[in-house]
């Protein structure tokens, strides 16, 4: 009798435990599948061949960049920080300069992004990519790019008449990027062609230091030196990032820790590059630093959101507006400045001449005042 009473008893705690599976059952909200999926894919690849699916259909489109300089003195490679744009290194022969990484074709037309770093200083540019389960290599123009962001626009060179479209990767919105979701990168770490890694989105909205304009995703795909400029997927095959950098440690190769540039910055930068060859930033004059509880306490606020203007430039945009020093800056052209870092990146975004409203704190008061953007040179960024 004991013995079929544990029988009953272990299979009414399994029923239990798939209640909260069950589709329709008042427990399965709990395990709600359209709940827990990420909103910039709406496919979970768990027990699926979604991965393999993706990889296939889009690698074609990812590129092998090479840049080649000019023969270069020999010279002593220091170790540097530790993302993997820099490594250690033993003294060199006299060699033609130039690296490797990676990039993706982002139409038919042939036009590729990658990163800054890959392309920089190079006297020419090469791309490889498979046509027809081969390889192929072009030259490519580089169109413009972009220091500050990293981020470079190359051109693939047809041959004669050549008109077949190329393949390409379509865009995604990284702005739906969620927490956790699933992702692929695509690249050539190490020279190895074409090679496919996975994870999930670490977290969003990442600031390494590399810049003003830090906003990266982080994520837990292996991403090593050679997968620079290679594309970000999520699981509808859309780009959603350009793979950056990563923390080595001392190891140079990946820790679990990498970073790509959201693909809808990359797109906003791309316009400029392709339209003008370079990017035209908007510029405000202004010195600020983040509001601490203690400096907060002392202008008589009750809160630390806002970027705080230490400083005005005289005859800048800022000075002509009327921003005074002391000033807490916590709404620009209807967005909130939540801390310091986010406002060079809003005012980045304005085209020079345009008039925005900003909303400041001033001896406690919220006030708003109106700023004509002036464009930034390269002093002023």
């Amino acid at each position: 009798m004991k013995h079929i009473n544990k029988i009953f008893l272990t299979l009414y705690l399994m029923v239990l435990l798939a209640l909260p599976m069950v589709p329709g059952h008042p427990f399965s909200s709990v395990w709600d599948q359209d709940e827990a999926l990420a909103m910039s894919s709406d496919t979970n690849p768990v027990g699926t061949n979604l991965i393999v699916e993706v990889a296939k259909k889009q690698n074609p489109a990812v590129v092998w960049v090479e840049s080649v300089q000019k023969v270069q003195k020999m010279s002593r490679q220091r170790p540097g920080n530790p993302f993997f744009k820099n490594f250690p290194g033993m003294p060199q022969p006299p060699r033609r300069g130039g690296g490797t990484g990676s990039g993706f074709i982002i139409n038919a037309e042939g036009y590729v992004l990658t990163n800054h770093h890959v392309i920089n200083g190079a006297d020419k540019i090469k791309v490889r990519l498979q046509v027809a389960d081969k390889e192929k290599t072009y030259e490519a123009e580089l169109i413009g790019s972009d220091r500050k962001t990293d981020i470079a626009l190359l051109k693939i060179k047809r041959e004669g008449d050549d008109t077949t479209p190329f393949p390409y990767i379509p865009m995604g919105d990284s702005k739906q990027l969620e927490v956790g979701e699933w992702v692929i990168a695509i690249g050539n770490p190490f020279g190895l062609s074409h090679t496919v890694t996975t994870g999930i989105v670490s977290a969003k909205g990442r600031d390494i230091g590399s810049g003003p304009y830090d906003e990266f995703i982080q994520t837990d795909a292996s991403i090593n030196p050679g997968n620079s400029g290679g594309p970000l997927l999520n699981m509808k095959g859309e780009v959603i990032g350009i793979n950056t950098a990563i923390i080595s440690g001392n190891t140079g190769g990946n820790v679990g820790i990498g970073f790509a540039i959201p693909i809808n910055m990359a797109a906003n930068i791309m316009k400029d590059l392709k339209e003008h060859g370079k990017v035209t930033r908007g510029w405000l004059g202004v010195m600020i630093q983040n509001l601490t509880p203690d400096l907060a306490e002392s202008f008589s606020l009750k809160t630390t959101h806002g970027a705080l203007v230490s400083d005005v430039l005289p005859n800048g945009p800022a000075f002509k507006g009327g921003l005074q020093r002391g000033d807490v800056i916590v709404k620009f052209s209807d967005q909130v400045v939540e801390d310091v870092s986010e406002l060079p990146r809003l005012v980045a975004t304005v085209p020079p001449g345009e008039t925005v409203n900003v909303v400041i704190l001033r001896d406690g008061k919220e006030q708003t005042v109106r700023i004509t953007i002036d464009a930034q040179s390269e002093k002023e960024a």
